[in-house]
């Protein structure tokens, strides 16, 4: 017995937890960043004007012959050594045969019970507690080209008064990440979900496998999730909530999974094993098609590709090449430079530890390279609705306006300005400062000049000064600033107005 969702609507998250145990399996899908496609040598660039990057392989025109992507397949094993996985000493690649518009030879290319990567698992850190992920496969396909429904109201077929096919991204290379089953998770079970995809989308690119832009889908997730009565070892029946495209949609999607599974099942009805949409701005899933079997895809081996043996002297090769994991990085980075873990989830939220990694490399304290990238330049990516990393300047570039400050050639006014020149595509610091005559004003003629100017036009101020009231230099100091547009050097005005008015400040 099935339910509307309008009839028994969705139970309490805690109470559904304390009734039922959930389940999940997460598929990962990962865009591999080669140059070219995986079976043919059509570009993988992002954003290209429909179908101009397709020729007969990708189209699968009758004659076309695949050949497989080397470094797609050097991707994989990456991928599949960093997440401790067993690499197959052979493998092939198999026919996954269905229908669907975006699937231009109506079978995708993938792998299936021989996949290149196999039995590992990862550990994610879920509020300061390790949970490990176990996983059942990493395996290597081609990408499906995308649909795009026009005149409707939701950007679904439904309701659309036509469809257009873009088949650039078919055969994009693919691996896509299967967990083995997610139990014991309970009310975290969402937020496991979470870390998961997060560790993961870390690990990848750490890797340089891909840039794992899950805005422009080349980190999807699905979430399958099903629900058990509490302490029933059997499992029940599945939903797949398709292609997830962030972080906080996955915990969301999670979520609502888990209350509305919950409310049907309590009122006695049957959950359908499914593919399902997440709808961002509800956070809601709603029914897609009803999810084939293993069966149902009839599996055969790809007649037109040989197996795979990757050699053991190569994958060794490849496992000297992985890098340090990216949360024991942070971890010693964060011992290095004094910081917090509250700053450090600051920055690792921001996307900018690599950069204040690299601003340090370039001769900036840690603090001054954290301080530059979290609150000015971060403002500056805010406003202009970018990340850190799509703004034009470089942590090089960065440690160079440090450099000035702390040469005394800027003040943190004129510091500003600077990287606002070299935000605006003006050149480098020196060359911005050259350019917009932004250096500080040290010589002391000059400044002198400039003192006396304040002084005589403030003589209540100066005979304050004199009376012993020496904070009130600030007015003098301030006056000159304008005088000079911020270029003076503040510490040196301060000490020119005390000799000229023969105070000492310290007495």
């Amino acid at each position: 017995m099935s339910f509307d969702l309008d009839t028994v609507g969705l139970m309490d998250y805690d109470q559904a937890i304390e009734t039922f145990d959930p389940v999940m399996g997460l598929e990962v899908h990962v865009e591999l960043g080669t140059a070219t496609k995986m079976f043919c040598a059509c570009p993988t660039d992002f954003g290209g004007e429909p179908n101009t990057h397709v020729c007969p392989v990708c189209l699968a025109l009758p004659g076309a012959m695949p050949a497989v992507n080397r470094l797609a397949v050097e991707y994989a094993i990456k991928i599949g050594l960093a997440l401790n996985c067993e690499i197959a000493e052979w493998c092939r690649f198999a026919r996954k045969n269905y229908f669907y518009p975006d699937m231009p030879k109506n079978f995708q290319t993938s792998q299936y019970d021989e996949p290149i990567a196999f039995n590992g698992y990862l550990d994610v850190d879920v509020d300061g507690e390790i949970v490990r992920i176990e996983i059942e496969r990493a395996h290597m396909e081609e990408d499906t080209g995308k649909s795009l429904h026009v005149g409707g109201a939701t950007g679904r077929i439904h309701g659309a008064e036509y469809s257009l096919l873009d088949y650039n991204r078919a055969g994009v290379p693919l691996v896509e990440i299967v967990t083995k089953p997610i139990i014991g998770t309970k009310a975290a079970a969402p937020a496991v979900a979470r870390a998961y995809v997060g560790a993961l989308r870390d690990l990848l690119l750490s890797l340089g496998v891909s840039d794992v832009r899950m805005d422009q889908g080349s980190l999807r997730c699905d979430v399958n999730l099903s629900l058990t009565p509490a302490g029933n070892p059997v499992f029940g029946t599945r939903t797949e909530t398709k292609n997830v495209n962030s972080l906080r949609s996955v915990e969301r999607a999670a979520r609502y999974e888990v209350t509305r599974q919950a409310a049907i099942l309590a009122a006695g009805g049957t959950i359908k094993q499914e593919t399902r949409h997440f709808e961002e701005q509800s956070g809601t899933t709603r029914a897609g098609r009803s999810k084939e079997t293993a069966e149902d895809y009839r599996y055969f081996p790809e007649p037109d590709l040989v197996p795979i043996a990757p050699a053991r002297e190569w994958v060794e090769e490849l496992r000297a090449t992985l890098p340090e994991l990216p949360w024991i990085r942070r971890a010693r980075l964060q011992a290095d430079w004094g910081f917090t873990d509250p700053e450090m989830r600051d920055l690792l939220a921001a996307g900018g530890i690599d950069l204040v990694a690299e601003t340090v490399a370039a001769g900036a304290t840690p603090a001054e390279a954290k301080s530059w990238w979290s609150a000015y330049l971060g403002q500056k990516a805010n406003a202009a609705g970018q990340s850190l990393t799509e703004l034009p300047i470089t942590p090089v570039q960065v440690a160079e306006v440090v450099a000035l400050v702390n040469s005394g050639a800027l003040n943190a006014k004129l510091a500003r300005q600077v990287i606002d020149g070299v935000l605006a595509g003006e050149g480098d610091p020196a060359a911005v400062v050259a350019a917009r005559g932004l250096a500080v004003v040290s010589d002391d003629s000059a400044l002198q000049q400039a003192v006396d100017d304040a002084l005589a036009a403030a003589p209540d101020v100066a005979d304050r000064i004199r009376s012993g009231k020496v904070q009130a230099v600030g007015a003098v100091v301030g006056a000159v600033m304008k005088a000079t547009r911020g270029q003076a050097d503040a510490a040196r005005v301060r000490e020119l107005v005390f000799t000229t008015l023969g105070v000492d400040p310290e007495a």
